[in-house]
């Protein structure tokens, strides 16, 4: 893609649009992309994935950038509270066996 062009944006319309055509009637890839001047073939792959797998709603989801892991869950008062305590004690019993 050349520099300073931006990326072509489709609206979900358009994507259930383009998908249920080419259901309708029998098109490739290609050919449905070349028909409704999409850019590549494999986003016309995406977009029958997206509405096999999820339905049309799936259109409406934003899917751009990365997936978030999130933070980790934090672990229970005392079940922190124990492991604590517990790797206390393994210390204090391991610097007693060095002795």
């Amino acid at each position: 893609m050349p520099k300073g062009k931006p990326n072509k944006r489709y609206t979900p319309e358009f994507k259930i649009m383009v998908v249920e055509t080419m259901h309708n009637e029998k098109l490739s890839y290609k050919e449905a992309a070349r028909q409704f001047d999409v850019s590549f073939d494999t986003v016309v792959s995406k977009w029958e994935r997206i509405y096999l797998e999820e339905g049309k709603e799936g259109f409406y989801v934003e899917r751009r950038g990365r997936k978030s892991t999130g933070r980790p869950p934090k672990m229970k008062k005392e079940v922190e509270e124990d492991l604590i305590a517990e790797v206390q004690r393994l210390r204090a019993e391991n610097a007693y066996l060095k002795k």
